[in-house]
């Protein structure tokens, strides 16, 4: 029956012949390349010799096989008695390939999930490979990483090839696979930068407290410093916005505002709103809610662009926030006297007090309570002030309704009187009227080309024309001398009537020339 073939790693024709020394090279190398621990590509060596050894000699066969870890030598035991595990069919010796390749290609993966595992939370690298659907697919090296529609900027734009820095959001496997899920709009990316940029966050000399973000648009970071003479703002900002400025760059120009932290939620709040002057924070730690009072020239900056300064301030402190004019906080405090004026029972300037606590006349409509305690009022006084609360609050929304309504319906009553620029005739459509009989006739316009002037018939005296508002003089017979002589008015254009007094002192042109042209003989 001749010699069985002997196994090849990497298939019959140009593999590494098991028996040979290149045993111990192939697992090095496999090691080097995969970052594969050497004992899991002996076991899987192991396993696919004794796959193998058993499809060859039988399954009633009690096969072991060992492999040195120091020569690399192979010794196969049916019981007790030694057998040729590498020399087997090519059936069996396919079967061990497939066997090694899946062991290694299973090791490769764990290696790879305990690498990236550990890396979870922190930046990556890579080169944008290709599109999927909305996703992206980074290739990181070793690997691919996904980066799906939901933790893109919608303001970047990604190109096949580019280079890119990415946020390790999360790794899971997925069957056999490793599933890599990066992020660019994470908060976290933002943390990260920094600590790459600024050496004292990295030191735990600066700690960053909180980060607000909108992906694209404006990220609120606050910082505070453990030393009391390093600045923590400064320190991130860098010299002449050094530091600053790579992170923005890495960001597509995404806004940082950077935010000195307080343990005062007063002061905190009036920092996060910057770069708006504040004038006063009230924080009702009941509603968890702060009323801020800007002046009035403050508070489109306060509020910002679509409303994203307040926005963003209210996510960095974790507390709701109402902006209001000093003209809006005077009326709300207005609203709340008159909600209980006439009421018996009251404390001294009650109202003007709550309203300096924070509440308002919705507040209390709502049901907070926690005044109660600080004015020390009963029950039944309690209902009273929270029945007429509820009244008032009615009327206010319903008078606002109105208000916008009102506003709303002025607004589109003059976008519909208003003509558009479109609908406007210009300059050049408005025709010149021709002018009544028997009045004055008017100074045609000034010519916009070269037009040619009309000539008089042979013999005849040019036409006079009387100064603008004074009675046109008859003229003179034709071979008559004229007393005075002035410029000859520019010809109408085409297609306009001419002027009546030309109508008499000229001949009408032949039909079909233009206006204006030489009159024949």
């Amino acid at each position: 029956m001749g010699t069985p073939p002997t196994l090849f790693v990497g298939g019959p024709h140009g593999g590494v012949d098991l028996l040979n020394g290149d045993l111990l090279r192939l697992v090095d190398s496999i090691h080097r390349d995969k970052d594969i621990d050497k004992e899991i590509i002996f076991e899987a060596l192991e396993d696919a010799l004794l796959s193998a050894a058993r499809k060859y000699y039988g399954p009633k066969a009690d096969i072991a096989v060992f492999v040195d870890r120091e020569t690399g030598k192979i010794e196969a035991y049916d019981g007790n008695e030694p057998v040729d595990a590498v020399a087997i069919g090519r059936i069996a010796a396919q079967t061990a390939k497939q066997v090694i390749i899946q062991k290694i290609r299973d090791a490769e993966q764990d290696a790879i999930f305990h690498d990236y595992e550990a890396r979870v939370k922190q930046i990556v690298s890579g080169t944008i490979q290709r599109h999927e659907g909305a996703a992206l697919i980074i290739n990181l090296g070793r690997t691919e990483g996904i980066l799906p529609r939901s933790e893109q900027v919608p303001e970047e734009g990604y190109r096949i090839g580019d280079r890119i820095r990415c946020y390790l959001l999360d790794v899971k496997r997925v069957g056999t696979r490793v599933r890599i899920l990066l992020s660019r709009s994470h908060p976290d990316f933002i943390r990260r930068l920094f600590e790459l940029e600024v050496p004292e966050i990295g030191e735990r000399v600066i700690e960053i407290m909180a980060i607000a973000r909108e992906p694209g648009y404006r990220t609120k970071v606050a910082v505070a410093s453990a030393e009391a003479k390093v600045d923590c703002v400064g320190a991130c900002v860098g010299v002449r916005g050094s530091r600053i400025k790579n992170i923005v760059a890495e960001l597509n120009d995404e806004k940082i505002d950077i935010v000195r932290w307080s343990d005062s939620r007063d002061v905190f709040i009036a920092n996060a709103l910057k770069p708006a002057e504040v004038k006063e924070v009230v924080v009702i730690a009941e509603l968890n809610r702060a009323r801020v009072i800007v002046p009035e020239e403050e508070l489109s900056l306060a509020i910002g662009k679509r409303g994203r300064n307040v926005r963003l301030a209210a996510k960095l402190c974790d507390i709701d926030i109402d902006v209001l004019s000093e003209a809006e906080a005077e009326r709300e405090q207005q609203e709340l006297a008159a909600a209980l004026e006439g009421l018996e029972g009251l404390p001294e300037r009650f109202a003007q007090r709550l309203f300096q606590m924070g509440y308002s006349v919705e507040d209390i409509a709502e049901g907070a309570a926690a005044w109660r305690e600080r004015f020390n009022i009963g029950e039944e006084l309690a209902q009273q002030i929270y029945a007429r609360a509820k009244v008032a609050a009615e009327q206010i929304a319903v008078a606002r309704q109105a208000a916008q309504a009102a506003a709303e319906a002025e607004e589109a009553a003059a976008a519909a009187s208003a003509p558009s620029v479109e609908e406007a005739p210009g300059p050049a459509e408005q025709a010149p009227s021709a002018p009544a009989e028997g009045a004055a006739p008017q100074e045609a316009p000034p010519p916009t080309g070269d037009v040619p002037e009309a000539l008089p018939h042979d013999g005849a005296a040019p036409e006079t024309t009387a100064p603008e508002g004074a009675t046109p003089e008859a003229t003179a017979p034709q071979g008559a001398a004229p007393e005075a002589l002035a410029p000859a008015e520019a010809a109408p254009e085409k297609g306009q009537p001419p002027p009546q007094q030309e109508a008499q002192t000229a001949p009408a042109a032949p039909e079909g020339e233009n206006a204006g042209a030489p009159a024949e003989p």
